[in-house]
C-alpha cells in the first residue's frame, strides 16, 4: 500500500443508482478496485396525476409552511410545472410561506427556485424537523410536503406525516418521484451474493432506499442471514450519513460514516477507515495485506487462486497461530493429505516469498508473524 493508494488491493462494492461513476472514479484513484450495481431505480412522475392534482392545489390554496426533503425531488417538482406552464403561479403560491429544508441540497434547490429556508436540521433528518415544529401550533395550519419518494417499507424517517397530522396541521403530500428496485436485478444480486460471500472488502450506500432495497433483495434471495453476517464481520458498511445508516442499525449494524454527508467525505471515509479496520500484518520481515479477492505483499497486490485464498484467510483468522494439515484438507473438500502442501507450496509462490507461510513440523502451518507484533 503506498500513501498514494491507500486502498490498493481492497475491493469496495457500490450500490448508488446516481453519481455511482463519481464515487467509483474517487475510489479507483486511491487504489481500490470497485464492483457497482444500482440498488433501486428513481421513477419521476412528472406525468403523474397526483403530481399535476397537488400543484394546483397549492396555487389554488397556497401553503402556510413548506418542506422540501431532498434537492432532486424539489427540482422535479419546479421541472414539471414548467412543463405544465404552471412553474411561475406555484412559485408565486410558495413565496408567501414559511420554508423548512431537510438539508443542504434541499436547501440549493430552493435558493436556486428563489426561495429562502427559514431553518434546516443538522442532522439533515425529517424527526429533527418534526421536532423542531412541535414548538409550533400547527392546529388548522396548511402544510405542503415534498416527499421524499421511498415506498413505505422503505422509508427512511417513517412516520412524519404521521407525525405533522398528529400536530393538527394539514398536510398536502407532494410525490415527485418514486424509488423501486431495479428492473433488471442481476447487477444487484451479484453484489449481495458478494456480500453474503465476503468477496468485497466494504460496500457503500449513499441512500436509506438503497439499503432497504439490498436488504429486501437478500431476503428474496435466502440471502439475508448471510448479508447481516457479513457486514458485522469481514464486510465493512460505509454510509454517507446516519439517515442512511437506519436501516442497517435496525439490524444491529453499525456501519462507517463520514462526518460531513457528501460522496467526497464518504470516499475519504473509505481511505482513511478501511486500512485501519483491514490492516496489514507485519510477517517475516514484509507486509502482509490480506484482502477479500487477493493478497498486498508489500504494497503490491498478489492475484490467488480461490484455494490460495481460502488457505491465507485460514492462516490469517489468527495470525501466528497454527492451523493444522488436518483442519486445511477440511476446509479443500480433500482426502489426499499431499494436496495440503501442494496448495501451500502454490499460495507461497503467489506470495512470492516463500517465508512468508511457515511450516510447523507434525503439525501444520502458520504466518510468520514478526516478534515485535
Amino acid at each position: 500500500m503506498t500513501a498514494a493508494e491507500p486502498l490498493i488491493g481492497f475491493t469496495v462494492a457500490i450500490t448508488a443508482a446516481r453519481r455511482a461513476d463519481e464515487l467509483a472514479t474517487l475510489l479507483i484513484r486511491r487504489g481500490a478496485s470497485v464492483v457497482s450495481a444500482p440498488a433501486i431505480a428513481m421513477i419521476p412522475l412528472v406525468d403523474d396525476a397526483r403530481l399535476r392534482e397537488a400543484t394546483e392545489s397549492v396555487i389554488a390554496n397556497p401553503p402556510d409552511v413548506l418542506i422540501a426533503t431532498t434537492g432532486i425531488g424539489f427540482r422535479g417538482w419546479v421541472e414539471a410545472a414548467e412543463a405544465w406552464g404552471l412553474a411561475g403561479p406555484l412559485l408565486a403560491a410558495l413565496a408567501g410561506a414559511r420554508v423548512l429544508s431537510r438539508g443542504p441540497k434541499p436547501t440549493g434547490a430552493l435558493r436556486a427556485a428563489g426561495l429562502r429556508e427559514e431553518w434546516s436540521p443538522a442532522s439533515e433528518s425529517s424527526p429533527e424537523l418534526l421536532e423542531h415544529l412541535r414548538g409550533d401550533d400547527l392546529g388548522g395550519v396548511r402544510v405542503a410536503v415534498q416527499l421524499h419518494g421511498a415506498p413505505e417499507a422503505w422509508d427512511p424517517n417513517p412516520g412524519f406525516v404521521d407525525g405533522l397530522t398528529a400536530l393538527g396541521a394539514q398536510v398536502l403530500e407532494v410525490p415527485v418521484y418514486r424509488w423501486e428496485q431495479p428492473a433488471d436485478t442481476t447487477g444487484l444480486d451479484s453484489v449481495i451474493e458478494a456480500i453474503a460471500l465476503s468477496q468485497v472488502d466494504a460496500v457503500t450506500f449513499t441512500s436509506a432506499p438503497a439499503v432497504a432495497s439490498t436488504l429486501l433483495r437478500a431476503r428474496e434471495l435466502r440471502l439475508f442471514d448471510g448479508v447481516r453476517a457479513a457486514l458485522a464481520g469481514p464486510v465493512i458498511p460505509f454510509c454517507v450519513g446516519p439517515v442512511t445508516a437506519g436501516p442497517l442499525q435496525r439490524i444491529g449494524i453499525e456501519p462507517v460514516t463520514p462526518e460531513r454527508m457528501r460522496l467526497g467525505a464518504l470516499a475519504r471515509c473509505v481511505e482513511q477507515q478501511l486500512p485501519e479496520l483491514r490492516p496489514d500484518l507485519p510477517v517475516a520481515g514484509h507486509t502482509l495485506g490480506v484482502r477479500a479477492a487477493r493478497a498486498v505483499v508489500d504494497g503490491e497486490p498478489r492475484e490467488l487462486t480461490p484455494t490460495s485464498l481460502l488457505l491465507l484467510r485460514l492462516l490469517a483468522r489468527a495470525p501466528g497461530t497454527v492451523v493444522s494439515r488436518e483442519e486445511m484438507l477440511a476446509a479443500l473438500g480433500g482426502e489426499d493429505p499431499h494436496a495440503v502442501e501442494a496448495a501451500i507450496a502454490r499460495l507461497r509462490t503467489s506470495l512470492g516469498h516463500k517465508e512468508i507461510v511457515a511450516t510447523v513440523v507434525k503439525r501444520g502451518y502458520r504466518l510468520a508473524l514478526d516478534e515485535a507484533a
